[in-house]
């Protein structure tokens, strides 16, 4: 150990070196946040005219999303200067700094913003569900698939405003004993909901694959049923994430500060991919079902050669399909010349 090594526990010292590496994942997670938002949003934009509501809505709701990420941001660079440069002389350490002044604005902030991001995308991947799982009509059906989901997700709003009030509270921290529990107990909730949710999206998804799979040749119709789709879909990603930062957050481990920067990127990532496949038309959908409905009845039927289904707008439409139909149609039933 250097001999210019601070006098604090090696516990205290590696929590500090844990807490900036979770700053730096945090600061790169946003650099690529801002890439897929401008992505996402060049989209949307040019949806606008349209007349649809759903580009608008989602370009409003990622760019909320991009303004509360840049105060987390914000004010997670401000913690880390008031910590290490402001005040590195506390007694204790920028450790004990930290854990003695999360009343500040900067920590009521930090706690927030996580919380609102966390649920702002838990709710978005509900939406993807309920979408995904009405796509074939049956309503009644995808209600009660999501109904348990949007229980669980109404108990972590209120689990985790009292998680975030708590931590910000004179005398408590994000790692004091009720504020350890309420968060485990958040996170749990939310890392609970992602999973069902997952489970339930890879479940429908694979079903429309396999019911595609033995009527449509080669990759047709898979766009929106791959594996890399589903993974995308589900935001498994954050699943992942947020099962490594609920385990060592529970356990106290300091390495719950490297994977709390990873789950935040990790679920925004997830967020946008959802979103960018959903401007570019390659979300799973009503419209994505009907036009592989009518191909796949097209080749029952033997009336039409596959045609390469509509999933954004530089591929074939529906009109394209009935013209491929009508014209095959046409040759196939044609009366030999009269002798």
């Amino acid at each position: 150990m250097s001999p210019y090594t601070p006098d604090e526990p090696a516990t205290t010292l590696f929590l500090e070196r844990t807490f900036v590496s979770g700053d730096v994942i945090t600061g790169t997670g946003y650099g690529i946040q801002l890439v897929l938002y401008l992505g996402c949003a060049r989209f949307l934009w040019s949806q606008r005219r349209k007349g649809r509501m759903q580009p608008l809505f989602l370009l409003i709701y990622i760019t909320v999303l991009v303004v509360v990420e840049t105060i987390y941001v914000a004010v997670q660079a401000r913690t880390i200067q008031d910590m290490y440069v402001d005040n590195r002389n506390y007694p204790g350490g920028p450790w004990a700094y930290f854990l003695a002044t999360q009343y500040l604005p900067e920590n009521v902030l930090f706690i927030a913003t996580l919380f609102t991001l966390t649920f702002l995308s838990d709710t978005l991947v509900l939406w993807r569900c309920w979408v995904i799982w009405t796509a074939s009509g049956r309503r009644v059906v995808a209600s009660l698939a999501i109904a348990f989901p949007t229980l669980c997700l109404l108990a972590s709003f209120v689990v985790g405003a009292l998680w975030a009030q708590k931590s910000s509270q004179p005398g408590l921290s994000l790692y004091s004993q009720l504020p350890v529990v309420l968060g485990t107990s958040y996170y749990a909730l939310s890392l609970g909901v992602n999973i069902l949710l997952t489970l339930l999206i890879a479940a429908r998804l694979l079903a429309y694959r396999r019911r595609l799979a033995g009527i449509l040749p080669g990759d047709e119709g898979r766009d929106y049923t791959s594996l890399a789709a589903i993974f995308v879909e589900s935001a498994a990603l954050y699943t992942v994430c947020a099962f490594a930062f609920l385990v060592t957050y529970a356990v106290n481990s300091p390495m719950n500060q490297v994977f709390l920067g990873m789950t935040n990127t990790g679920q925004q990532i997830a967020t946008y991919l959802i979103i960018y496949r959903v401007a570019e038309g390659k979300g799973f959908g009503k419209s994505a079902l009907e036009q592989s409905t009518f191909a796949t009845n097209s080749v029952a039927m033997g009336k039409v050669n596959t045609v390469p289904l509509a999933f954004n707008r530089r591929s074939a439409t529906r009109s394209d399909l009935e013209t491929t139909v009508d014209s095959t149609k046409e040759d196939a039933f044609e009366l030999p010349p009269r002798q």
